[in-house]
């Protein structure tokens, strides 16, 4: 009985201690709050995983807190979901070994650092992991075999670096596999392809080079693969063509070369196929037509020849159909306007001919985008292209298209109307009071005449309108047309139109007034000081009288302002937005005067007797003239005779000033370059030569042919380039040509460049200058101008020194140009403004370090950071105690290390960059 009395109590005290212990046997708690602990996190996260002082026992106290999920009755901890928390932190792992029931981890949309923990791979329950969008980094480590009943991995847009993990798929249980977004490189596995379980895949946007895997051809569940940008060799495997079951297949921009396989034609599955931007060659496989399911294929940007296959009518699921950029011609066949799914025809930038398919439109009632352009395609537009009335956007600009506009006249869902560079003739038949949501409308350089339709003030969203280059226009601007409410861009040059200038009302977004080369007359109307966001203003060659509104000095967004050649009088107002004109803007106006004309204002008596002087002076001065006008008339015409039969040089030339020449013709021009020198320190990439003007004024003389196909688009870049007003751009004064030669004449700068100046010693406060100056002129091409215009070639010796020897950039946009000389224009590409970034950074850290690291975009990122620091500290001689010159260079270095990193979605764009040099003008601080 005693021994039983002991025992007794013994047990209640076992009961009780069980029930009265802490939370400390709680393990899988303690286990989370650890976890806790390493978060760095706002304080309103998280704020009930708290284990109370008395817990009974075994209930796990965290099946209660926020992102905890557990089994029925609470005795294992299954999921754990920490997404979109704002967790920031680095991860021990040290915790997981305690969590060993676990199903699903998810951490996705955090910012969780530093290395995967290795100890997740304890988590030997797991079916799914989520660590997508983080910031993880390092190598992925091994031992993700040890979770043999994942099904999910999901690790995209990381910041992982190293070889893909090996040893995913031992796995047989792993469906989902996601590496993309981060900086993996090196082949992709072969052994990837003996997931024998897997159905998505999604490695896209790594750095993962060697030939895709021919192993992937024995994945018979995989369903979506996404593997694109990335920069793979060699091409497309044939074996691709066994993924039976796959329906989505992206392979874009990743460098693949060689033919596409005629394999892919068995995947008789597909829904969407992209191998865009890639260097693709031959034909397209005329067994796609085999793939019925297929509802979009973008093959653009590549190199792909022949025409479209006729069997490509079968495709009657078909929404997408992408060819453009690349060397594809024949004509469309007409199967393709019977597709009645058929949503976006793009085939622009290719060589196709003949007429559109009559029939485009009629059966595809969900018609949206119809991009030809830049082809050579004839005859008119189709009849029924609207009649589903869907179509938003129609671009058949760059063609051979002729007859009239009737066909798409009542098309009320357009927004987006370019027919510009064509054949168009007849009036301008668009019915702008149901054209309800038309944004943007050009229609310049075609051979329409009746003048601009008046209804053109119901187009309430209209932004942009362009009709420059009808030479038989005609008619005069409507009334209300400023009275647009968005209208940002009006573009009416060269259209023969007359009459006044009508007066300005609401005229608050209006940037962009393009009416040079008409017949407008009277006077400039005060009212357009009311259009306060007005950039560019081009009145020149017309007929306009009167003085200039001194209220213009209240636009304080104007940057390019063009007057020239008109009859306006006298003084040139004094305020800011005036001073900052070059004198180009007012040339021609001979009662014009006042800075920055050299012709000064008189005023009183003074003029009066200058006047009575003049007109004494040029009784005298007439005859001579007249006198030596007989002579070089005469001795022009028997020149001419001469020139002419020898060698009938100067038949068909043109000649185009864009301000700061004199009047001369392409004769004078081409009679200058009798005596050229070449120059060398100039545009260093490109030959150019010196010559001197019949007027004596010096210019360089840069040399450009083109193809037919070319011209339009050619001589429209080059317009824009020479109506460009900047001071830190290098000027083009003018361009002579012909049908398939040109000259571009440039402001010549003799004081050299900073390639050659780049080794001369200069102190520290003079560098971030010249940085900031450069970047502004950059940031203007890209920002300021639209389209953007990418620099293409930024090096020092493309810096160029004015005669003040402030910095001026020279040779932008000549690579757009060479690209349109060889018909290999393929539009303004983002990675094109990204390369300039790229470059900016190079010569910054060349300035940086007195031209020791000449093209040093990729390799300063090799060496560490504290002897760059170093390094460049000893270049400038910065001393020690100098902290803030310190500071200022760590700022510079931060910024050469942005704009050259290897990623280009990662560089910053131009204006941030000048945002940040900003700091260091002195003028600010």
């Amino acid at each position: 009985m005693k021994t039983l009395h002991h025992h007794h109590h013994h047990f209640i005290f076992i009961f009780m201690s069980i029930f009265s212990i802490p939370s400390t046997a709680d393990h899988f708690s303690q286990a989370l709050l650890s976890l806790k602990s390493e978060f760095t996190s706002p304080s309103n996260i998280l704020t009930d995983w708290i284990i109370p002082s008395q817990t009974p026992f075994p209930t796990i106290h965290a099946c209660s807190w926020t992102a905890v999920q557990c089994n029925q009755n609470s005795t294992k901890i299954t999921g754990l979901n920490l997404s979109f928390k704002n967790l920031h932190g680095v991860l021990s792992g040290n915790q997981f070994v305690q969590l060993f029931d676990l199903i699903d981890l998810n951490l996705s949309h955090n910012s969780f650092s530093g290395e995967l923990p290795i100890g997740i791979f304890n988590l030997t329950s797991l079916k799914a992991l989520d660590i997508s969008r983080n910031n993880f980094s390092g190598v992925f480590p091994i031992g993700i075999s040890n979770l043999q009943k994942l099904e999910v991995l999901d690790a995209f847009s990381n910041s992982f670096t190293g070889s893909l993990p090996p040893d995913v798929c031992k796995n047989a249980s792993v469906k989902v596999l996601n590496f993309a977004g981060s900086y993996f490189s090196g082949p992709i596995p072969g052994k990837y392809g003996l997931c024998e379980s897997l159905e998505f895949l999604h490695l896209a946007g790594n750095l993962l080079t060697g030939n895709l895997p021919v192993e992937f051809g024995q994945l018979k569940r995989v369903t979506h693969m996404e593997i694109g940008y990335n920069s793979y060799q060699g091409g497309i495997p044939w074996q691709f063509g066994n993924m039976s079951e796959l329906q989505y297949l992206d392979i874009a921009g990743a460098n693949l070369s060689g033919l596409i396989p005629k394999e892919l034609g068995n995947l008789t599955k597909l829904d969407t196929l992209f191998l865009f931007k890639n260097y693709l060659s031959g034909p397209i496989p005329y067994e796609f037509g085999n793939i019925l399911t297929l509802s979009s294929l973008d093959l653009s940007d590549n190199t792909l020849s022949g025409a479209i296959p006729e069997s490509f009518s079968s495709l009657k699921d078909l929404k997408l159909l992408s060819l453009m950029y690349n060397e594809l011609k024949g004509s469309v066949p007409d199967g393709i306007a019977k597709l009645p799914n058929l949503e976006s025809l793009l085939i622009w930038d290719n060589f196709f001919s003949g007429t559109l398919p009559q029939e485009l439109g009629k059966h595809s009632n969900k018609l949206r985008w119809v991009d030809v352009s830049t082809n050579d395609f004839v005859g008119v537009i189709p009849p029924d292209i609207c009649s589903g009335g869907e179509l938003s956007r129609l671009m058949l600009f760059s063609n051979y298209f002729l007859g009239g506009l009737s066909a798409i006249s009542n098309c009320s869902s357009l927004i987006r109307i370019r027919l510009e560079d064509n054949l168009f003739s007849g009036d301008i038949s668009l019915d702008f009071k149901i054209l309800n949501d038309v944004s943007y409308v050009d229609l310049s350089v075609n051979r329409l005449t009746g003048g601009i339709p008046s209804d053109i003030l119901h187009a309430s969203k209209l932004e942009h309108f362009s009709v420059s280059n009808n030479p038989n226009l005609g008619g005069m601007l409507p009334e209300k047309t400023w009275s647009l409410p968005v209208l940002r861009n009006f573009s009416a040059s060269s259209c023969n139109i007359s009459g006044k200038f009508p007066e300005f009302s609401f005229c608050k977004s209006l940037s962009v007034i393009e009416l040079y080369g008409n017949y407008l007359l009277g006077r400039i109307p005060e009212s357009i000081s009311l259009c306060e966001n007005l950039e560019m203003l081009n009145l020149a060659q017309n007929n306009l009288s009167g003085e200039i509104p001194v209220k213009f000095g209240s636009l304080m967004k104007l940057k390019f302002l063009n007057f020239s050649y008109n009859d306006l009088s006298g003084s040139i107002p004094l305020e800011n937005t005036f001073k900052s004109m070059d004198s180009s803007s007012f040339l021609g106006n001979p009662k014009l005067c006042g800075s920055p004309l050299a012709r000064p204002c008189h005023h009183g008596n003074v003029i009066t007797k200058g006047m009575e002087l003049g007109i004494r002076r040029n009784h005298k001065v007439a005859w001579v003239l007249v006198l030596c006008a007989v002579v070089v008339v005469l001795s022009g015409f028997l020149y001419g005779i001469v020139y002419y039969r020898r060698k009938n040089v100067n038949r068909h030339w043109k000649m185009v000033s864009f301000g700061g020449l004199p009047e001369l013709t392409a004769a004078d021009v081409l009679n200058s370059f009798n005596t050229i020198e070449p120059v060398e320190t100039l545009y260093s990439s490109n030959p150019a030569c010196k010559a001197v003007l019949l007027t004596g004024v010096t210019i360089v003389v840069r040399k450009i042919e083109w193809g037919t196909k070319s011209s339009n688009l050619l001589l429209d870049f080059i317009t824009r380039i020479g109506n460009l007003r900047h001071k830190i751009l290098i000027r083009l004064l003018g361009f002579c040509y012909n049908e398939n030669l040109g000259y571009l004449l440039f402001e010549y700068l003799p004081n050299g460049n900073l390639d050659e100046k780049i080794g001369i010693k200069r102190d520290w406060a003079s560098k971030p200058k010249l940085m900031i100056i450069i970047a502004k002129g950059l940031c203007f091409l890209h920002h300021d101008c639209h389209p953007a215009i990418p620099h293409g070639n930024l090096k020092a010796s493309n810096i160029v020194f004015d005669e003040n020897m402030e910095p001026r950039l020279a040779e932008f946009g000549f690579k757009t140009i060479s690209a349109m000389e060889t018909g290999e224009y393929k539009g303004l590409m983002e990675h094109d403004l990204k390369d300039d970034v790229f470059h900016f950074g190079e010569v910054v850290l060349e300035i940086l370090t007195n031209g020791k690291r000449k093209g040093g975009g990729l390799s300063v990122h090799k060496t560490p950071k504290d002897a760059l620091l170093k390094e460049i500290y000893d270049d400038n001689e910065v001393a020690a105690s100098s902290k803030s010159v310190q500071e200022e260079i760590k700022l510079v270095l931060e910024v050469v290390l942005r704009c050259t990193t290897i990623k280009q979605s990662d560089r910053p764009s131009m204006e941030d960059v000048l945002k940040i040099l900003s700091r260091l003008d002195p003028e600010k601080k």
